[in-house]
């Protein structure tokens, strides 16, 4: 296992849609615990490709649960209840935005081992996959936010990128 880089916006890398992964074969394992690897490091409860340089449709979570891997996964169905929470991503240091993201949902996929999963998440979980899966379409947190908001956050990370 490996440390991988994590993009810091502005990086490109984080605005592309990702592909569908064809086959999970030992490449991609090898991904999913690099990155399990990473996001521990990084303290962070989540990982999406793109934040380590990889457009393919792969995830990891771990909410104090245990790891999740999720290769293709996909929103099924979102609760009609949601909450505004704050949230915080490892591409955007020292960022937070309230964001507001379902309950509940069911999300299916495949886990490491290439086999389909569907299931329910909530609270914190389905908080986390519903992030990570915005990754994966160049979504970001600060994309969630008013246009004034957005402009003063990306401002404030140009700034902190420049200065580091």
């Amino acid at each position: 296992m490996s440390l991988l880089k994590i993009k810091i916006y502005p990086s490109s890398v984080l605005r592309k849609r990702c592909e569908e992964i064809k086959e999970v074969n030992e490449e991609i394992k090898e991904l999913a615990r690099d990155m399990l690897e990473t996001m521990y490091k990084h303290q962070g409860i989540g990982l999406a490709g793109p934040q380590v340089g990889v457009t393919k449709r792969i995830i990891v979570i771990d909410v104090g649960k245990g790891p999740l891997v999720l290769i293709n996964p996909r929103i099924e169905e979102k609760s009609k209840e949601n909450d505004y929470l704050l949230e915080g991503c490892l591409s955007l240091p020292k960022i937070y935005v309230k964001v507001k993201r379902a309950r509940e949902i069911v999300v299916s996929g495949l886990d490491e081992q290439g086999r389909p999963v569907k299931f329910k998440a909530r609270g914190l979980t389905a908080r986390a996959i519903q992030h990570e899966i915005d990754h994966l379409s160049g979504v970001l947190i600060i994309d969630k936010t008013n246009f004034l908001r957005k402009v003063l956050l990306k401002l404030k990370l140009l700034l902190k990128r420049k200065n580091d």
